[in-house]
């Protein structure tokens, strides 16, 4: 079946027009690729979400066989807002030796080139197979990726190799940090500001918690790791969003605490949360209701992203090292869908197009050269997959 033929750069601008931010819908875009890969000939399986607002899709390009590649991207972007954009974020705008727009680099240009080479995919006699994965809500704690990968998995013959696109310059990246996403909600009980000894406070009793965060980065920060060339070189916490509070002269009945933390790989990923939930419950707790019975802390997990480690993916590493044309890998200190995949036991490294500097940046852009190096890394990636027996 003959199917519309667009290059990369106009791929690029159409996966940019859709807003994709992660509290939005990206069900837009996923129909817009729906009806390109079924116009090639190349049918797509869209796995939503429980409300139907968002949804995965993969789709595989070649023989139903195993030991092929997985082209992993996600399709959300991070907001805009506040951000001081010199033009709409949501047009590719040409820069000279770049390309501007919201998710240039994190991480549509991936998916753009992949779609974009699509007819050159079929046409290059590949004996093995192209498994392409897009995914939902990776920004807020890789959310759609878990049933993703579940279904994808679950329904194609094993994959030799996951290829995850994030930005890394097209380098090969084969560790990646361990993330925890936490919601914890204090209340307390409401008095006048002027009578602090019949309530609680609950951003007081927040605002003891953060400075015990702050304390244990600190601890945390000692503990290097040598043999990983990441930056920084320890596991890292982060308060992201705070909410609390109805007046200033109201002693605040509740305060949330949007917050996380990163562990370098061969560290204890549980230890973060479990020292966090024993200061809570020994100390903060039994100070809180000793001022007031009602008050309350609770910890709830919204997000976890597994890490990888460099031992675990040699074969996934060497075939994109031979990709790239290169001899070094990296280490990363974010989290990507990568351990996700490598969590059901396939070999998985991240190298994609674009710098991770200029992810959730205003006028976030990527180099036009990178765009070409992410091709002539498919276009190897064919070449390999022509040569392998069945």
């Amino acid at each position: 079946m003959a199917g519309e033929i667009v290059d990369s750069t106009e791929m690029l601008r159409r996966l940019v027009g859709f807003d994709t931010t992660s509290r939005d819908s990206n069900l837009a875009l996923i129909d817009y690729v729906k009806a390109y890969l079924a116009d090639h000939g190349v049918a797509s399986t869209v796995v939503p979400n429980e409300e139907g607002t968002k949804a995965n899709l993969y789709a595989t390009i070649g023989p139903m066989v195993e030991g092929g590649i997985v082209l992993s991207g996600h399709t959300d972007v991070v907001p805009v807002d506040g951000q001081p954009w010199d033009a709409d974020p949501f047009a590719l705008r040409d820069g000279g030796d770049r390309w501007f727009g919201r998710g240039t680099c994190d991480m549509k240009a991936f998916s753009a080139v992949a779609l974009a080479l699509l007819p050159e995919f079929q046409r290059s006699g590949m004996k093995v197979p192209v498994h392409l994965a897009l995914s939902y809500d990776e920004e807020v704690g890789c959310l759609g990726a878990h049933s993703l990968v579940e279904r994808l998995m679950g329904d194609v013959p094993r994959p030799r190799a996951v290829i995850v696109g994030e930005p890394t310059m097209m380098g090969v990246v084969n560790a990646q940090n361990w993330g925890g996403g936490l919601i914890t909600t204090f209340t307390g009980f409401e008095a006048h500001s002027s009578m602090t000894h019949l309530g609680v406070s609950a951003i007081h009793f927040a605002g003891e918690f953060i400075a015990f965060l702050n304390r244990l980065q600190d601890e945390l920060a000692e503990h290097k790791h040598p043999h990983l060339d990441t930056m920084p070189n320890h596991t890292t916490i982060n308060v992201g969003v705070i909410n609390g509070g109805t007046a200033g002269n109201i002693l605040a009945r509740q305060c949330v605490l949007n917050w996380g933390y990163r562990t370098l790989p061969g560290d204890d990923e549980w230890e973060v949360q479990r020292r966090a939930v024993a200061y809570l419950t020994d100390t903060l707790l039994p100070a809180m209701r000793k001022r007031h019975p009602a008050a309350n802390i609770e910890t709830k997990r919204r997000s976890m992203v597994p890490g990888i480690k460099p031992d675990e993916n040699r074969e996934a590493e060497q075939l994109a090292l031979h990709w790239t044309n290169t001899n070094r890998t990296y280490a990363v200190p974010y989290g990507t869908e990568a351990g996700i995949f490598r969590a059901m036991g396939i070999p998985t490294v991240i190298c994609g197009p674009g710098d991770i500097a200029q992810a959730h940046q205003p006028n976030e852009f990527i180099l036009k050269s990178q765009i070409t190096a992410c091709e002539t890394f498919m276009r190897r990636m064919m070449a390999w997959g022509a040569k392998q027996a069945v």
